[in-house]
């Protein structure tokens, strides 16, 4: 097995062991990104020589014994909206094309302190606003499993890093299934952690009450000790939740789990061969001693305009702070003050990011916001209810993550409305503040990836790793890789 085949836990093994060195792993999966970046695109920045410079002083702790988690000297990536001190950080967009931020995200800071290498900065749809990763500055993603099809998004490149071994794992951000989404379209596990357990500090905003940074990486276990790594109190967060970072040990025993799958998640639109993979899921679930039954969660047919409103309102407010005048691009030429405004954000700003930065303008101006924005709350909490509900019988939900396989490269962006539904399966769990992991669970009849939705009551992280870990042992969809297709 090539040493990029390799899980993050199976190199970190092998670092302690001192079979690999951290240098020679740093400089395979830059040789794969020189060798394959040109086809996938996975990335904005690739940050070679500070690569080599943090492997070289890994090693030297992981020698003196000073590093022991792990993932100590494991390569990593991470989405570019995550502030990363003196490296560039667009979140995909001309707006910040050329900033570089004096201080990291606390998720980014911890996985450092634990010893992982940060190759890079993957690509992502411009500030997170997007379903494909198409919408970035710098350029379309493509997924590693067909170059004609999109990742997913917005955390696009960072999946299709993990999915063409162009790091081991890396760390994404979910709004409505930004971790979830591309993680099923690209056929790898990703985890969006409860909100508030996960330090935001850091991670550039789109909609401050939904995002949320998670894992994304080959295996469960991969993705449960990156997850124990970035979690706990940060109080540089005011949102960061007050309780210790977690520590537990995966289980993968099912029997006596009662599982349910909310019926309105197959509703039309859902694509017939992600649905016999969900119910094939099912009876997998079943065949390892738990119980799984069919539930009503009418709520849920709400989700998507409450989502939208909410989280456009917020985009519209949080990217306010792009004038042209603190930092980020400024338009060259101007009348006055209030040309430049209009000319920094006309110039600077793409087009799906101002179409939501004027539909969140619209649902807060005056007349508008009760009608629109304080329904959608109303909504949100609604939801909320509704789940709360359901756990109080089941200890998690099996569902899609999308409606449909990776759609190919310029479909979505011809039907905004369309690329809005993709998110159907996913945006509840952001409006409800809980966490969900995503496994490979099969493949459609293009041979594209399918995955498997596991929703949780918050703080039930160990919960779903637990159940994807069983799935994972049962079933060997996530050993599947795109890369086994090259000669």
């Amino acid at each position: 097995m090539e040493l990029c085949q390799l899980s993050a836990l199976e190199l970190g093994k092998k670092i302690k062991s001192k079979e690999v060195g951290v240098v020679e792993a740093t400089k395979a999966v830059l040789e794969n990104i020189e060798k394959r970046e040109q086809t996938y695109h996975c990335y904005v920045t690739v940050c070679k020589e500070e690569a080599l410079t943090q492997a070289e002083a890994v090693q030297k702790k992981i020698d003196a014994g000073e590093l022991l988690s792990p993932l100590a000297g494991v390569p990593t990536a991470v989405k570019d909206n995550m502030c990363t001190k003196g490296m560039q950080t667009s979140c995909a967009c001309r707006m910040l094309e050329t900033f570089k931020p004096i201080y990291t995200a606390t998720a980014v800071q911890k996985l450092q302190d634990a010893g992982a290498v940060i190759v890079g900065k993957t690509n992502m749809d411009e500030f997170a606003m997007g379903s494909t990763s198409e919408t970035s500055y710098f350029g379309v993603t493509k997924n590693p499993w067909n170059t004609e099809h999109v990742p997913g998004g917005s955390s696009g490149g960072s999946a299709a890093a993990v999915a063409a071994e162009e790091a081991f794992y890396t760390l994404g951000s979910d709004t409505g299934g930004s971790i979830r989404q591309p993680a099923s379209y690209c056929g790898i596990t990703g985890l969006k952690p409860t909100y508030g357990t996960v330090s935001r500090y850091g991670l550039i905003a789109y909609a401050s009450s939904l995002d949320q940074i998670g894992p994304m990486g080959k295996t469960v276990e991969d993705v449960a000790e990156i997850y124990k790594t970035i979690a706990g109190h940060d109080k540089k967060d005011s949102t960061s939740v007050n309780q210790p970072a977690p520590s537990f040990t995966l289980c993968e025993d099912m029997k006596g789990k009662k599982i349910g799958i909310p019926v309105e998640f197959f509703g039309e639109g859902i694509d017939s061969d992600i649905k016999e993979a969900i119910y094939s899921a099912a009876k997998v679930y079943e065949s390892l001693g738990a119980t799984v039954e069919e539930i009503k969660m009418p709520m849920i047919r709400y989700a998507i305009p409450a989502y939208y409103i909410a989280a456009c309102a917020e985009a519209s407010s949080n990217l306010s702070r792009y004038d042209g005048i603190k930092y980020g691009y400024c338009a060259e030429k101007y009348d006055d003050l209030i040309d430049l405004y209009y000319r920094s954000r006309s110039e600077g700003f793409g087009s799906e990011v101002k179409k939501r930065i004027l539909i969140g303008a619209f649902v807060l101006s005056s007349g508008y916001y009760e009608a629109y924005y304080n329904k959608a709350l109303q909504v949100k909490a609604l939801i909320k209810q509704s789940y709360d509900e359901a756990f109080g019988k089941y200890d998690f939900l099996l569902t899609p993550t999308a409606p449909n396989t990776a759609p190919k490269i310029g479909e979505s962006l011809k039907d905004t409305l369309k690329m809005y539904l993709s998110d159907i399966c996913t945006v509840s769990v952001n409006l409800a503040g809980l966490p969900g992991l995503v496994v490979p669970c099969g493949f459609d009849k293009a041979g594209l990836p399918i995955g498997l939705q596991l929703i949780g009551k918050a703080f039930s992280e160990e919960t779903l790793l637990n159940a994807g870990l069983a799935f994972q042992t049962a079933t060997d969809f996530h050993t599947k890789t795109p890369m086994g297709k090259e000669a």
